[in-house]
């Protein structure tokens, strides 16, 4: 009987080897959330429902502050850096994102993945939106100098029309003075 055991218990030893390796090749963390937990809450916050954005916003920023950890911070991070909600923020999201990856030992690859390819977004959009800041300032610089330049001509014509209105009154006052001459040599004769 022991005989029969002995091979058994070497089977088992070297399947539970295998299983332990295959394991750790994958990346199994310990009370890490799966991938399909973050995917579903960034489709509900992008998905646009207020009620929905808030909660999955609260709950996350809660996490993270309550028991900060690489996949709290993490969660916050890919809730931050989705555009279109009131508590986007692409600046935090981009620090948290940074900071998860430095703590890539306590991640899943999944994770790694979501954190590298949100915090590639995350710094395109920041740089995106300081380009239209920019684009708004050169804009708003160059209508200002156009409204200037508007105002100054308009200036000028009120200006000329102000002389040309002086100089009308002065002839029709001139006008009419021989026109009084007139009248009054017409009536002499």
């Amino acid at each position: 009987m022991i005989t029969t055991m002995l091979p058994a218990c070497g089977e088992t030893t070297s399947w539970l080897k295998d299983r332990i390796s295959d394991r750790s090749e994958e990346g199994e963390i310990l009370g890490a959330p799966e991938i399909e937990v973050y995917v579903q809450e960034l489709g509900k916050i992008a998905s646009g429902d207020p009620a929905a954005q808030a909660e999955i916003y609260a709950d996350a920023h809660a996490a993270a502050t309550l028991t900060p950890s690489p996949s709290t911070n993490l969660r916050l991070g890919l809730v931050l850096a989705i555009p279109g909600h009131p508590e986007s923020d692409p600046q935090e999201a981009q620090r948290l994102l940074r900071e998860v990856l430095t703590q890539t030992v306590l991640l899943t690859p999944a994770e790694i993945s979501m954190a590298t390819i949100h915090l590639n977004s995350v710094e395109r959009q920041i740089v995106a939106d300081a380009e239209v800041r920019r684009m708004r300032a050169t804009t708003s610089r160059a209508t200002q100098t156009q409204e200037q330049a508007i105002s100054q001509r308009l200036a000028t014509v009120e200006a000329e029309n102000r002389r040309l209105r002086r100089e009308l009154e002065e002839a029709d006052a001139k006008l009419e003075a021989i026109t009084s001459i007139e009248r009054s040599i017409r009536e002499q004769e």
